[in-house]
């Protein structure tokens, strides 16, 4: 599994957070290497979705598993692909676009998907609730939480 992740982590020429700067937000001109996961998302929906804007947030601390972990993650894209799509096609894109991440790895992903108006109109990022312990029931975790450090 981590070959694959490792090979979607390749550096991308130019940071996408130009929009708006946000304390908490670390542009990146390259995927971190200790990050392999973050950085697979981030080049997958760069080179898939073409977006005008990016932001890719690791909410695993905030969850009940092991420090370091990329189970967790928040995505926010402004692409032009979005115009013209439901919101529910805009989710399928950016679940097709990280098919394998979700299958292996990623146990969850909170999406937001915009078109440029949109986010022209309202450039805010929703913030996850706290972790109710889910996890503890969901066996699959401890494989995908495996499967990302293989």
């Amino acid at each position: 599994m981590l070959p694959s992740v490792l090979r979607c982590a390749c550096p991308i020429s130019a940071t996408l957070a130009f929009t708006r700067p946000l304390a908490h937000f670390r542009p990146h001109m390259a995927p971190d290497p200790n990050r392999p996961v973050e950085g697979a998302i981030r080049t997958k929906l760069t080179q898939q979705l073409e977006p005008e804007h990016l932001e890719v947030h690791n909410e695993s601390h905030m969850h009940a598993v092991p420090p370091g972990s990329e189970s967790h993650f928040r995505v926010l894209v402004v692409s032009p692909r979005f115009d013209g799509l439901s919101l529910l096609q805009r989710h399928r894109l950016v679940n097709e676009t990280l098919a394998e991440e979700l299958k292996s790895c990623v146990h969850a992903l909170a999406i937001q998907a915009k078109t440029p108006l949109q986010w022209g109109s309202n450039p805010s990022i929703a913030k996850s609730p706290p972790c109710m312990g889910g996890s503890k029931g969901d066996h699959t975790v401890e494989e995908k939480l495996k499967a990302g450090r293989d």
